[in-house]
């Protein structure tokens, strides 16, 4: 396959960031890459998104496309510095030294000198405290920018902030307006972490919500549009996945208008904490 060097001219988007605990700048909305397989379309489309304005990649260990996303950022004329990089240790590769193993794996694939965020990728029972102890030892060698967690629970933060010398700064959930996550995104506030949406559009479920619909309209947007505002004044962030060039690019386009606060409690009401991916405390890791 033929990759073409991509400018950044035709960038049709700013997308804002947050500042974290450590001052590090994490957009505001990056591209989700779960389930990219395809070795083509992967970075199709993520050489498109780099060319609409995304600044931020999420992949995985477990996502078997790490490869894919250094060869996408090293096609782009954005510069590496630029580009914030997510990716996670897999549940069968967790404890102290198992991680730390992985994450040279991890970053030989990817074909980086560092990586932005470095993700426990499930609590993994017995082993997550001592994973995150490794990710804290990547941060000390500053071989990672940022160290965080995914689909932890309050209770295994708590676990977490026994051992930790330095708090996770990202914690990466299931969320959307179904499962609003509303107790522990103030947990995470109180400890300065920041919360990363994943699945931020309910799996597509959600898109012909009724409410969602009728906001949709009366704002000119999308239901998808509308959904990631309202991540984003909820001051989450979010990483939709798509191949679709044209849903890559709209989907960066939600900072151009806002929600009103009536229109924000309609939203925050839809919530039945309702999941559409599996709840960490019964989770088969093995799977």
């Amino acid at each position: 396959m033929k990759i073409e060097k991509i400018g950044v001219s035709k960038l049709t988007v700013v997308i804002p960031s947050k500042i974290l605990a450590n001052g590090v700048n994490m957009p505001y909305l990056g591209l989700g890459v779960y389930k990219m397989t395809n070795r083509e379309e992967a970075i199709q489309a993520m050489s498109k998104a780099l060319e609409f304005g995304y600044r931020a990649i999420d992949t995985a260990a477990l996502y078997y496309n790490e490869e894919e996303v250094g060869e996408a950022i090293r096609a782009s004329e954005v510069p590496r510095e630029e580009i914030f990089v997510t990716t996670k240790v897999w549940n069968t590769d967790q404890g102290y030294d198992e991680t730390l193993r992985a994450f040279e794996t991890s970053m030989k694939k990817l074909g980086l000198d560092y990586i932005d965020l470095y993700l426990t990728h499930w609590p993994v029972e017995e082993k997550f405290v001592d994973t995150y102890r490794a990710i804290e030892r990547l941060y000390e060698e500053r071989l990672i920018r940022v160290p965080g967690v995914s689909n932890h629970h309050i209770h295994h933060l708590e676990k977490v902030f026994l051992k930790a010398n330095v708090k996770p700064m990202v914690n990466q959930v299931e969320m959307h307006p179904y499962l609003s996550q509303e107790q522990l995104s103030a947990f995470c506030k109180e400890n300065e972490m920041a919360l990363t949406a994943w699945s931020p559009l309910g799996r597509g479920v959600i898109l012909q919500d009724e409410t969602i619909l009728a906001i949709a309209e009366k704002v000119g947007k999308s239901t998808a549009q509308v959904i990631l505002r309202w991540h984003y004044q909820h001051d989450s962030i979010s990483i939709p996945k798509s191949v679709t060039p044209c849903r890559i690019k709209e989907n960066a386009q939600v900072f151009d208008f806002e929600l009103s606060k009536e229109q924000m409690t309609r939203l925050d009401q839809l919530n039945k904490n309702q999941r559409f991916g599996k709840n960490p405390d019964n989770f088969n890791f093995d799977f």
